[in-house]
């Protein structure tokens, strides 16, 4: 970590800077605060900002577990946020996604949906792999094919592709932060080494 983790628990200093951190002790309930939590709080605004976006992005959608968690996990593979994959693969696992499914997500070369043969990668569903491809493309390329776009299009409802999309791009946020800051220490390690 580039920086100190501010103190576990955190020392406030007014009334609304307690008020935050119960905040985010109540989303993060009944685990512990994170390293994340811990870099943000440097900031309190910042760090209350931030558990109220990501709060709404993890639990307030009404995508699927497999879907959401594919979108992040893709998200930490692209931007090499390990620390990040090692907290949302087993989720992914745990919404759905197969083992197979989770090698194909966590490869780190670019996911394609005209991928040779064109069909679906074996472990993962037509709308599982579509997410896949949809968060590298939006990840490496931040625009989207127009072919990629109208396939998703094609699969989901408005909200679904507005919370699919709010979902990667909240999550390249966090890659960025995780990784620009090396919170976890795991960032430099690659998706086998973190458990």
């Amino acid at each position: 970590m580039r920086l100190p983790y501010v103190p576990n628990p955190p020392e406030t200093t007014s009334e609304e800077e307690a008020a935050i951190v119960e905040r985010i002790k109540a989303r993060r309930a009944p685990r512990p605060l994170q390293a994340l939590d811990l870099t943000l709080l440097h900031s309190p605004p910042v760090a209350d900002g931030w558990n109220s976006f990501l709060g709404a992005v993890r639990t307030k959608t009404t995508l699927p577990a497999d879907l959401r968690e594919i979108a992040i996990a893709r998200v930490a593979v692209v931007n090499r946020a390990w620390y990040e994959w090692m907290h949302h693969a087993p989720l992914a696992e745990q919404g759905g996604v197969s083992k197979q499914g989770m090698e194909v997500i966590k490869r780190e070369d670019p996911l394609l949906l005209e991928a040779p043969g064109g069909a679906v990668p074996a472990g993962l569903t037509e709308k599982q792999w579509l997410v896949a491809c949809y968060a590298d493309e939006m990840t490496r390329n931040v625009q989207v094919r127009d072919e990629t776009f109208a396939r998703l299009r094609e699969a989901f409802g408005d909200r679904e592709v507005v919370e699919i999309t709010a979902t990667v791009a909240c999550y390249n946020c966090v890659s960025r932060f995780l990784v620009a800051l090396d919170v976890g220490e795991k960032n430099g390690l690659g998706p086998d080494a973190v458990h």
